[in-house]
């Protein structure tokens, strides 16, 4: 008897998994254009990634998921090199990260737009440094730069994203 051969994907599952998640993404923020988050169903989300529920659940466990795992690819470029330099002044932090906002400024526009801001904080977090395991005097000095860094981001998204990383550097100290 002959054996017929079996119909498998030329993709591995590494590759099929990179083809949902770029296809999440991409449906993600292509509705989020359209409508706010709230508004966006998993079935829709789905359907125009063209991909299926059991996809979507193998690598999220909620919608904002997506919006914080492509915020992490965007970070990810500079965060490895930012956190090898531990003892970087709050100035140059302040310069790094509104550059990368404004090197960014069309999705982080949308992200204000669709008041989802706070997914930002747990990234900002990260990059300082904190840890809740830390000794206390480090882990809430990581935790102040990084609370101060939230609080501008947010006051510069609400301000229309005008001012530049150089003029917010002028207000701190040398």
């Amino acid at each position: 008897m002959e054996q017929k051969p079996k119909n498998v994907s030329p993709f591995s599952n590494e590759s099929r998994n990179a083809y949902v998640v770029e296809h999440l993404t991409d449906s993600m923020l292509a509705l989020l254009k359209e409508k706010p988050l709230a508004e966006i169903t998993i079935s829709e989300l789905c359907n125009m990634a063209g991909v299926g529920r059991t996809s979507f659940y193998r690598n999220y466990e909620e919608k904002e998921d997506i919006v914080r795992a492509y915020i992490k690819g965007l970070f990810h470029g500079w965060l490895d090199e930012y956190k090898s330099t531990p003892d970087r002044s709050v100035r140059e932090t302040v310069r790094i990260v509104f550059t990368h906002f404004e090197a960014n400024r069309d999705f982080y526009s949308l992200l204000n737009g669709r008041g989802l801001v706070w997914l930002l904080k747990d990234i900002i977090l990260e990059m300082c440094g904190f840890n809740p395991d830390q000794e206390m005097r480090a882990a809430y000095s990581s935790a102040y730069v990084a609370f101060f860094l939230y609080g501008w981001i947010e006051v510069w998204f609400r301000r229309g994203m005008r001012d530049t990383a150089e003029e917010l550097m002028a207000y701190l100290p040398r």
